[in-house]
């Protein structure tokens, strides 16, 4: 059955390894906490890559084409099954920063009809969120050793996240390294969507 209530749309967006996972399973676990009934979307890369897509510095359009569109289709699925938040684990912006780095990375230049049209696809997607947590990266924190990153092209996808952000004056929480700022964050979402779950209740 579809539900009839608009739920709560969180996004997380950030470069790999500054904890984004980590902190949506934290607010996950705090909205359950409470009562909430939470979907949390996520693993993106992976599948992509499972079917035989290129990530990380390697990305293309069609790659990231797919991990937008398919994003949008397991939030709407978490809609349809009636949660009352969807946490996406890589908001669509998250795919086109990456896209951008990945270019860069690579010293190639993004069509310009290309470029306006995947933004004008993220742009769609990203007015449907309630609120967007971004990421920063640390350079002095540590990453695990069996992930084969690049730390340039870490460094480069924190970049765009960011640029993007700014160049579209998307409201959004940044979230830093340190745990208050991670424990702020979390506040902030479970204070908001308990004074949505609040408005609901007749």
């Amino acid at each position: 059955m579809v539900t009839q209530t608009t739920p709560v749309r969180i996004g997380v967006l950030g470069t790999h390894s500054t904890g984004k996972t980590t902190l949506l399973k934290r607010i996950e676990m705090e909205l359950r906490g409470h009562g909430l009934t939470v979907a949390r979307t996520g693993r993106l890369a992976k599948r992509a890559a499972a079917i035989g897509l290129p990530k990380m510095q390697r990305h293309t359009e069609v790659s990231t084409e797919w991990i937008i569109v398919q994003g949008v289709a397991d939030e709407l699925a978490a809609v349809a099954q009636g949660a009352q938040v969807v946490l996406a684990d890589r908001a669509a912006l998250d795919a086109l920063a990456y896209y951008c780095a990945a270019l860069e990375f690579r010293e190639e230049q993004l069509d310009g009809l290309e470029s306006e049209r995947l933004r004008l696809l993220v742009a769609t997607q990203t007015a449907k969120y309630d609120l967007l947590l971004s990421t920063e990266l640390d350079p002095d924190m540590p990453v695990d050793p069996s992930h084969d990153y690049d730390p340039h092209y870490r460094f480069l996808v924190d970049r765009h996240v960011h640029a993007l952000l700014d160049d579209d004056r998307i409201a959004h929480q940044p979230v830093t390294s340190d745990p208050d700022s991670h424990r702020r964050a979390i506040d902030q979402v479970l204070e908001f969507c308990l004074a949505k779950a609040a408005a609901r209740t007749p």
